[in-house]
């Protein structure tokens, strides 16, 4: 798959080198890119033509967007779990206040705050 500054053409071309008989060490001084990248390079076309096995450049991008959506989703679910706790307490402002009337909070104002992530004061 490679690092996103090196785009698919480069990639593909650096890989008709080396199987052009170019050696990887010149490959890479040449193109100024580290020796393991071109061998990281070389080893995913190999799964990707189905030579050896693995995961394909395409299944790899698949992954990694269904982890970033599964990251977005428990953002999400995090927000509703919290802000779900407001609906529980059906306090008036005043008890959510505290007693004092201060606005500093009490017991359930602390509650929600903790819950919602939010400081006392606000």
């Amino acid at each position: 798959m490679g690092r996103r500054g090196y785009p698919p053409e480069f990639r593909r071309r650096a890989l008709d080198l080396l199987a052009a008989g170019r050696k990887v060490a010149d490959l890479a001084r040449d193109l100024g890119i580290s020796d393991q990248t071109i061998y990281t390079w070389r080893g995913q076309d190999a799964i990707d033509r189905g030579l050896v096995p693995g995961l394909t450049s395409t299944e790899r991008q698949e992954c990694a967007a269904a982890h970033q959506r599964i990251r977005e989703l428990e953002a999400d679910l995090e927000i509703h779990r919290r802000a779900s706790a407001l609906p529980r307490c059906t306090a008036t402002q005043k008890a959510v206040r505290g007693d004092r009337g201060d606005g500093r909070g009490g017991p359930v104002g602390q509650l929600v705050c903790r819950v919602l992530g939010v400081s006392e004061s606000g």
